[in-house]
């Protein structure tokens, strides 16, 4: 450890200088740059802080409710959240602007870096998702005794082989660590391999399970018809998903669709590939139904995610182009499957674990999409096992959020 962080340091000082002459010349800088520096401004936060690091914006999205229950636990401490990058900051200020009481960058891993951002936020316990292992900050807070943590961790296999390689390095990395709190046994196998010591690794289930259904009375005009919905979806993805609906309306004269695009700036650009349809619709805003629609165009704020009850599947959105798709749990907690594009990377873990059942489905074309669309109207018997397995990943995935509040009343009460 004490090798890495000199060689790390000597590393930093002599790029920096190479970066900030090429980044001024480009009148660009990386985001965050002073802050991950250690160079800001905190408030006075006190002695009583919980901090959460999530790297980027899957990360900062699971941490959700776990914040907002530990801000209700512990009402006394403050919340302080940090992340690696810009995207990540974006999506932490805006869900957790007014829940946190300090939102920043994690510092760089030098040892002047990680001191300075200790001096400032002096956290209390600190909690760390996925697969964020810094050494040098790990080692000055096992000199601070401040709790650290591991929280939703996971390792993917890519990661794993390499990672086994620096076995002796992780094995010293770790016993800095409080504990290692993972999402799977898969996971805990993986970290007790690379050099976790077994008695401080624990499997807590996935955070991103721990979604809540919206009941609510929707009035539509379902009736025996079969609902598709397609979510969030942006722009591109209309033409994929009416082109697939437009083709199975031809064989399944019964089926619906929701369309909802992500923004509502859209809802005229959407209007006009729907009209070109020729098949009748109608807005949402107009209260319309589908007693006289076959389509019917989401332009409300604040209700896809109660819709999805309706639903017989769903298309996520933002997967066929490089958003990296949506939360597909809005509609499986409904027990309704989900299907998205290629471009999950900000719900990879939970496609790892609805693809290795029916609950959900990873297409990489818009044939596909459309093929795996009619299994699911025609067969049946796949249809019902994949509503049947939405519910069984549910029930074994829950709990995580209370495994990791009960972990911090052990910690810090």
């Amino acid at each position: 450890m004490f090798i890495y962080r000199i060689l790390s340091t000597i590393l930093f000082l002599a790029a920096l200088p190479i970066y900030a002459a090429v980044r001024a010349c480009r009148g660009k800088f990386l985001p965050g740059w002073k802050e991950k520096l250690g160079k800001f401004d905190a408030p006075k936060l006190g002695n009583k802080v919980i901090m959460f690091h999530g790297v980027s914006v899957g990360e900062v999205i699971a941490l959700e409710n776990l914040i907002k229950k530990t801000k209700e636990t512990f009402p006394d401490y403050k919340i302080v959240v940090t992340t690696g990058t810009k995207t990540g900051q974006e999506i932490a200020h805006k869900k957790y602007d007014n829940i946190a009481d300090f939102i920043t960058y994690f510092p760089f891993d030098i040892t002047i870096c990680v001191k300075s951002f200790l001096e400032k936020i002096r956290p209390s316990v600190v909690l760390i998702a996925e697969t964020e292992l810094w050494p040098t900050f790990a080692a000055y807070c096992k000199q601070r005794n401040i709790p650290l943590l591991v929280i939703n961790g996971r390792i993917s296999d890519a990661t794993f082989k390499s990672y086994k390689l620096l076995k002796g390095f992780f094995k010293e990395l770790f016993k800095n660590y409080t504990e290692i709190l993972t999402q799977s046994e898969e996971d805990k196998e993986k970290f007790i391999a690379i050099g976790a010591p077994a008695d401080k690794t624990s499997i807590m289930k996935n955070l991103k399970f721990d979604v809540k259904r919206i009941d609510a009375n929707i009035e539509i005009g379902k009736g025996n018809n079969r609902i598709i919905i397609a979510g969030s979806t942006h722009k591109g993805e209309d033409e994929i998903i009416l082109d697939s609906f437009v083709k199975l309306k031809k064989q399944f004269p019964d089926i619906k669709l929701l369309l909802a695009p992500r923004h509502l700036t859209r809802v005229n650009n959407v209007t006009e590939l729907v009209e070109k349809t020729k098949l009748p619709y109608d807005l949402r805003s107009k209260n319309a139904t589908f007693v006289n629609n076959d389509i019917v165009i989401l332009d409300t704020l604040g209700e896809l995610s109660k819709m999805y009850q309706i639903c017989d599947f769903a298309f996520i959105g933002g997967s066929f182009n490089k958003t990296g798709g949506h939360n597909p749990l809005e509609a499986v907690v409904y027990n309704k499957p989900a299907i998205s594009g290629p471009s999950i990377h900000n719900f990879r873990d939970i496609y790892w674990i609805l693809s290795r059942t029916k609950a959900g489905k990873v297409v990489k074309t818009p044939e596909e999409l459309t093929n795996y669309m009619h299994k699911l109207l025609a067969d049946k018997e796949f249809y019902a096992q994949s509503c049947e397995d939405c519910k069984t990943v549910f029930q074994s995935q829950q709990g995580a959020m209370q495994f990791v509040i009960d972990e911090l009343n052990k910690i810090i009460m």
